[in-house]
């Protein structure tokens, strides 16, 4: 587990996300695609290294249905607070987005809990997580 989070140094954060969901993992690929400052790494929530990170912060994932953004060794984010930390690293038309946080986040989580609760049924979900491009292998954590 050390070793995880010794890959938060030099300013790199680390995205849990449902490998599974078709939703979870184009917007894993957007985050990537938009990550000019090379950010962020990532991890299935299903994959062992995501259930370590999970287990080390106390984290119910049958409870939490959301992307996770570990910052540190003692701070993460859940829901819309998350994907807006995420967003405000882009830059350009993403900026629009930062209005969200004028937004109480139980306001803000509403919107994020209907997506979550329907992104099977909207987009759809694989058998397996999925399984990086070798140009993408770098981004993912084992």
């Amino acid at each position: 587990m050390i070793s995880t989070f010794d890959k938060l140094h030099n300013n790199k954060k680390i995205v849990l996300f449902d490998g599974v969901c078709n939703f979870c993992n184009s917007s894993i690929l957007r985050i990537i695609k938009n990550d000019k400052k090379n950010v962020f790494l990532f991890a299935s929530l299903q994959s062992e290294i995501g259930k370590q990170i999970t287990n080390h912060f106390k984290i119910d994932t049958s409870k939490i249905d959301s992307i996770i953004l570990i910052e540190s060794k003692t701070s993460f984010y859940i829901k819309s607070t998350a994907a807006l930390k995420i967003i405000n690293h882009f830059g350009g038309l993403w900026n629009l987005f930062k209005i969200g946080w004028v937004l109480p986040a139980s306001f803000r989580d509403l919107f994020y809990n209907y997506i979550a609760k329907n992104r099977y049924k909207w987009f759809g979900k694989k058998e397996s997580c999925m399984i990086p491009t070798p140009e993408l292998k770098s981004k993912f954590i084992e």
